[in-house]
């Protein structure tokens, strides 16, 4: 259902095994090494070459862009792969957490995308695609307050990824503090 770099992968196979490649090795360099990770290192990792790496990312911005969109389509992914079945506060609160993580953790990525938001559009438009659903049915079932709607609900996720955290388990109690807020008491003892 989303397939946001569909535009950006070549067709040819080999050709979309090196795409796939530098975008894996990309969000590996930029995780480890931040959004300043050279282009040499990030082909070296990838086992292709320079020119490789240039014909399909022509500027740094167009790489850091790739990898922030890649990461923003395995979030709408995960809503497709969350139980249907499942207690809708818990899918909520697990794709919202799974948001959360990639909007913290991709902070240079989004500064890098300060100067050339291209993708912003798509990102938006598949995000709010892909949680609508996830919160509509944790409203039918009484367990968010119907009065919100995604805009509102992702606003709020927002503002929790952007905090400054010392450590992954500090980020995940803030959010857990932030989600009590959310979901209606009578769901809370479910709740990851």
């Amino acid at each position: 259902m989303f397939d946001l770099l569909a535009q950006r992968r070549p067709h040819r196979a080999d050709a979309a095994r090196n795409f796939d490649a530098l975008v894996a090795a990309a969000r590996d360099a930029f995780e480890e090494l931040g959004a300043d990770a050279s282009m040499d290192e990030i082909a070296r990792r990838a086992g292709v070459g320079n020119a490789t790496l240039y014909r399909n990312f022509p500027t740094r911005e167009v790489l850091v862009e790739t990898v922030y969109l890649s990461g923003v389509q395995d979030v709408c992914e995960y809503a497709e792969e969350l139980g249907k079945d499942d207690d809708p506060a818990v899918v909520l609160v697990a794709w919202l957490r799974r948001f959360v993580v990639l909007a913290n953790t991709k902070r240079a990525l989004i500064e890098g995308l300060a100067f050339n938001p291209n993708g912003f559009p798509a990102a938006h438009d598949a995000l709010y695609a892909a949680g609508g659903p996830l919160m509509a049915r944790a409203q039918e079932a009484a367990q968010v307050d119907p009065g919100l709607d995604i805009d509102d609900v992702m606003r709020f996720a927002i503002g929790v990824s952007v905090g400054l955290y010392r450590d992954d388990a500090q980020r995940e109690r803030v959010f857990r503090v932030a989600m009590k807020g959310l979901v209606s008491s009578s769901a809370l003892p479910q709740l990851p």
